[in-house]
């Protein structure tokens, strides 16, 4: 670009310099020149952007719109995480660890979609047409009116795709493989992934047609690729799970038509993924005897409620030897609060045991509401003293003792009366029908109830 002169302007009689001077040469005054820009130069006349486009058309906020028609997938948990169904031109951006199932769910929902009557691709740029179909056959969708494509190249998918009626549902496996000829550089690299997602979603976008784009994750569980591309798109899913457990939970982490808060729950079962409506009965251990431990906790997820079982273990250690804190699916830190809490307003010490916290199934909690149910855990671990198989705990714990009340109270304790729960511990202040409530207001009522005292 070139670069802009500046003139010193006279202010007493007008003359132009290139330079400044104390003195005008032309009309002898002393201190009137005064820089200004120059001239705009022929690069500036045509690199100016605020002349020679089209005038767009400006509405108000309170303009009608109609909401959108969504797709039903059939299955009921994936359209529950997605808000209610695909939207039709919407792009959609699904990833998680190799071998979680992402493939298989995706095609489960391709499958779906073309039994309903509605167009449905599948390219897979990992995998050979014959590979996809022997996976179809083994989920009994062999009759499915899918069309499959293996293919990289994005000007020749997308040149297929124009040459007929744009399909409902578009699903690319995955956006890391995809290649555009415009660009150089190898399929996976920053500025292929970038442009290759561009090309994708803006035919979804004039086309209507529904782009849900698989994405590989770095080693640190983070969307490989330029973080861009998280921004490009409607929708980001994240398929979860660990490989020894049957569960799968399917969470949307960015959703523009629909909130953030809903999960699909799937089990990993011969025939592909299966939809758990109650996801309950993988996370609670069902026993005739009571285990000291474990607590019961009705976790939230959106609107919906899941029990989890939270186990404690304590192990007394000699004299001087440093004790060992470990939490799997909890926060270590807030482990380590609660520790503190408990022997400071409870006079409950840990300091001569290792403790050992565990999510039973693998769930992982981020709810403060669980507060309550590992403490209860904890205590009724180190007392040997087990907590009522029959009950449930939940409340927030403060650094003042105090346990403070949990979000949808009564959607929690509704839940855990459906599934057989007759008692639970909450609270101070909190009412419920068909359950008994055990109240607490402090924290050392409840080390109190457990330890018998």
């Amino acid at each position: 670009m070139a670069k802009l002169k500046a003139r010193y302007v006279c202010q007493a009689c007008g003359s132009v310099h290139s330079r400044w001077q104390g003195q005008c040469p032309d009309c002898a005054e002393w201190n009137t020149l005064i820089q200004e820009s120059a001239a705009p130069t022929v690069f500036s006349q045509k690199h100016d952007l605020s002349t020679g486009g089209r005038a767009v058309e400006l509405v108000g906020l309170d303009a009608v719109v109609a909401l959108p028609v969504r797709i039903s997938t059939g299955i009921a948990e994936f359209d529950r995480a997605v808000g209610g169904g695909i939207v039709p031109g919407s792009a959609m951006l699904l990833a998680g660890d190799p071998g979680i199932g992402k493939s298989t769910l995706l095609l489960q929902v391709a499958a779906s979609v073309a039994l309903s009557g509605k167009g449905a691709v599948y390219v897979s740029g990992e995998e050979a047409v014959d590979q996809v179909r022997l996976r179809a056959l083994r989920l009994g969708l062999g009759a499915a009116p899918v069309k499959l494509a293996s293919v990289t190249s994005v000007r020749d998918i997308l040149t297929t795709l124009q040459s007929e009626s744009p399909p409902a549902l578009l699903v690319i496996d995955s956006v890391q493989t995809m290649h555009s000829d415009l660009i150089e550089g190898a399929p996976g690299t920053v500025s292929q992934v970038r442009a290759s997602a561009q090309e994708l979603i803006r035919f979804a976008k004039e086309r209507g047609t529904a782009l849900i784009l698989v994405g590989h994750v770095t080693k640190d569980g983070s969307i490989a690729g330029p973080r861009v591309l998280e921004h490009m798109v409607d929708a980001v899913l994240g398929f979860e799970g660990e490989r020894s457990h049957q569960y799968r939970i399917l969470r949307a982490v960015k959703n523009r038509f629909g909130g953030t808060d809903e999960i699909g729950v799937f089990a990993m079962e011969g025939a592909g993924l299966a939809e758990v409506p109650n996801p309950s009965a993988l996370f609670l251990t069902r026993r005739d005897d009571p285990v000291s431990g474990t607590a019961i906790f009705p976790a939230l997820e959106g609107t919906r409620p899941v029990l989890v079982e939270i186990q404690a273990l304590t192990v007394r250690l000699a004299s001087g030897a440093t004790p060992r804190r470990s939490a799997v699916g909890w926060d270590s830190s807030r482990l380590a609060m609660l520790l503190a809490v408990l022997e400071a307003r409870c006079g409950v010490s840990f300091a001569t045991a290792e403790v050992y916290l565990n999510v039973a199934g693998g769930y992982k909690l981020q709810d403060p509401a669980a507060d309550l149910a590992v403490a209860a855990a904890l205590v009724s671990a180190l007392s040997e003293r087990p907590v009522p198989a029959e009950a449930v705990v939940m409340g927030e714990v403060a650094l003042s003792g105090e346990v403070r009340q949990a979000a949808h109270t009564q959607l929690r304790l509704k839940e855990a009366a459906k599934l057989g729960f007759e008692e639970a511990w909450v609270p101070g202040g909190v009412e419920a029908k068909g359950i008994k409530l055990a109240r607490f207001a402090q924290l050392r009522g409840l080390v109190e109830k457990v330890t018998g005292r």
